[in-house]
């Protein structure tokens, strides 16, 4: 087939002005490149929150999947004896193997008491963790006054601080629930209102945080920077931010002038 008459296979010269924008978007490509590299590990790392209205009532449990993977994590259990003139009530939680949770012992050293963080706590590596079953709550009704135990009576939105295995390498979560145990031989009453964890292995969570918080100090706006242009940019100049932006056009815009003299 016959080339047009118009066509060649040899590269046609740009103008000065043209070469000179497309210098200019080479290095906002460049720079943009870099931005978009720089952006990968915190785009990474995040947060899974599941929220939850999960009550467990007496004699029942809830097996917990922080990461839904189909295993247990924790096991959380309400559980109930009665006698004639006596009655028991207790919740605790479990650990599947190899996982913790945050824990201290009784002042007399034999009853691990799982602690009811608040909103805030860090949870992490050096806290206090325990990896056998540790009790949130008990309530022991007899012919005497009753008698309860635990940093779990009677709260609101508080956090189980929690450690555990994916494929060997240890994550950090928490887990909120809200406990009753108000009425006389009535069992303990518990609701999980949700749970997170965080996916970087090895990395603190604050009990409550539902997303991944980032660095202040990195790829934060400035207040002052100008406002976003309303006109089409370049995908390198608005990579690499408004500055370099203003900068492109600035040139462009003398480019063109040139080339309309």
């Amino acid at each position: 087939m016959k080339r047009s008459s118009g066509s060649s296979d040899t590269p046609s010269k740009l103008s000065d002005s043209v070469h000179h924008q497309l210098n200019m978007y080479s290095l906002a490509a460049s720079a943009a490149g870099v931005s978009l590299l720089a952006l990968v590990e915190p785009c990474e790392a995040r947060i899974v929150y599941t929220p939850a209205h999960i009550r467990i009532g007496v004699n029942e449990s809830y097996k917990l999947d922080l990461n839904h993977d189909g295993v247990t994590d924790f096991t959380i259990l309400n559980t109930t004896n009665m006698g004639d003139s006596t009655a028991f009530f207790t919740l605790f939680e479990k650990p599947g193997k190899g996982n913790a949770v945050e824990a201290r012992y009784s002042h007399n050293g034999f009853i691990r008491l799982a602690k009811a963080l608040t909103r805030g706590a860090r949870i992490q590596a050096g806290n206090s963790f325990n990896h056998k079953s540790a009790l949130m709550a008990s309530v022991f009704y007899g012919p005497s006054n009753p008698v309860s135990y635990g940093s779990w009576l009677n709260v609101s939105g508080r956090y189980l601080g929690l450690r555990f295995k994916v494929n060997g390498e240890t994550h950090y979560g928490w887990a909120r629930l809200s406990v009753s145990a108000r009425v006389q031989r009535v069992p303990l009453t518990a609701v999980l209102t949700g749970y997170a964890y965080e996916t970087i292995p090895n990395k603190a969570i604050i009990a409550g945080q539902t997303k991944e918080q980032v660095d202040s100090s990195v790829g934060q706006p400035d207040a002052a920077s100008p406002a976003a242009p309303t006109e089409p940019a370049s995908l390198g100049a608005l990579a690499v931010g408004a500055p370099a932006l203003s900068i492109w056009r600035r040139e462009g815009s003398a480019g063109s002038a040139i080339t309309s003299n």
